[in-house]
């Protein structure tokens, strides 16, 4: 008999509103033989059936919702139907680049499911003990589907622990990569390194921004902090930057920005790397009154989770305040973050107490900031309106008047 997990009472308003996710607080009891990854009834206290969800007894997030038709089947047609609907999705929105980010978890109706292709190699991240074991029916389903090459595992992320999964890198298909993946962005050209890149080698979540930043470097001055391997500098480049100054505490990240810079026959001298921790670069140039007409903030997750959220938004205000104080006159700061535990409410008035701060200690007075635009990833990291927690990227695009 299936298995079932009954809710305590009133724990089903979330679920009927369709929220994907089951805490461990909000289960009554479980009913009949589960395991890691097994597939569940979810009924509310009196009995109602809810959704089929797959469970996991590791985790705070005890089951994740797969359907809420109960006389949908879960097996492998299943994951077939879902992986179609999702590379529909995207062959009809994404344009202009061969790296895209095939599925999106929760947003794909794959909870926890990570896949990202580039070229015709797909990387794929298991994040959730429901998917790690349909992982053959996925795979299976992926290799029909797109005919990619290869399929990497880069299943190394610290949320497989709380599932009480270990990190697992490898491939699923074919051979891995000898070298780096070259990829086509919107006519910028970079290289991926899917077995040792952040994530799964690249930040695919960044390319409308990148975009923007090159429609708008034409003749500027550009900073670009946390670059990493260069993809705002690239794009930077691209869009006629003068000339584009690229801060990031990782020597091999810069390596291969600086070949990348080469590989798309950029003119060197229009291009400084500087390995250096980057609240020393911001607090070093504050001091020598260097001024840019164009800055980009892409840090690292400062708030992995609530834990760390007034550290956090103590750097993210310092780490603006310095953006700011750095911008000539008309000069835009884009500015983001992508800690979950950072909403947009907080971050825009995090960015709000920077620019405050910014003015009172420039001597300016008639410094002021205003919002052009509000930032987040493309249209292939679709959000679900009643799963707010994948809304992780903000950014704001402003200008120093």
């Amino acid at each position: 008999m299936q298995a079932t997990i009954v809710l305590k009472a009133g724990k089903e308003r979330p679920l009927l509103r369709r929220h994907p996710w089951i805490y461990s607080n909000a289960v009554d009891s479980v009913e009949g033989k589960v395991y890691p990854g097994s597939t569940v009834h979810v009924v509310d206290h009196g009995r109602k059936f809810i959704a089929k969800a797959l469970y996991s007894p590791s985790s705070q997030i005890r089951a994740r919702v797969l359907t809420w038709d109960e006389a949908e089947p879960i097996d492998h047609a299943f994951f077939k139907r879902r992986i179609s609907k999702a590379i529909e999705h995207r062959r009809t929105w994404i344009k202009n680049t061969n790296a895209i980010r095939l599925i999106f978890g929760e947003s794909d109706g794959l909870p926890g499911l990570i896949v990202d292709q580039y070229n015709d190699t797909l990387v794929c991240q298991f994040l959730f003990i429901g998917v790690e074991y349909w992982k053959d029916a996925i795979v299976a389903a992926l290799a029909q589907q797109t005919n990619c090459s290869a399929i990497v595992e880069r299943s190394d992320a610290a949320v497989r622990a709380r599932e009480g999964l270990e990190k697992h890198i490898g491939a699923l298909k074919g051979d891995l990569p000898a070298e780096p993946i070259q990829v086509n962005e919107c006519g910028v050209l970079y290289t991926v390194d899917v077995l040792q890149g952040h994530k799964t080698g690249f930040y695919i979540d960044q390319r409308d921004s990148r975009e923007l930043v090159g429609q708008l470097s034409k003749d500027k001055e550009v900073l670009n902090m946390f670059c990493y391997t260069g993809g705002f500098s690239l794009a930077a480049l691209k869009g006629g930057a003068k000339h584009v100054a690229s801060v990031d505490s990782s020597g091999e990240a810069l390596a291969m920005a600086q070949r990348q810079m080469k590989l798309n026959q950029f003119e060197e001298s229009r291009a400084t790397w500087i390995d250096d921790d980057a609240f020393n670069v911001l607090t070093k140039f504050r001091k020598e009154e260097k001024r840019f007409d164009l800055v980009v903030l892409d840090p690292p997750k400062f708030a992995p989770s609530s834990h760390h959220l007034d550290k956090a938004l103590r750097a993210y205000k310092e780490i603006n305040r310095a953006g700011m104080q750095l911008l000539n006159p008309g000069g835009l700061l884009f500015t983001f973050s992508c800690s979950g535990a950072v909403d947009a409410a907080l971050f825009e008035r995090t960015i709000a107490m920077a620019s405050a701060e910014a003015m009172s200690h420039s001597g300016d007075k008639s410094m002021d900031f205003r919002v052009l635009k509000r930032l987040s990833s493309g249209l292939d990291h679709p959000l679900l309106a009643s799963f707010p927690e994948g809304d992780y990227l903000k950014g704001l695009l402003l200008q120093r008047v």
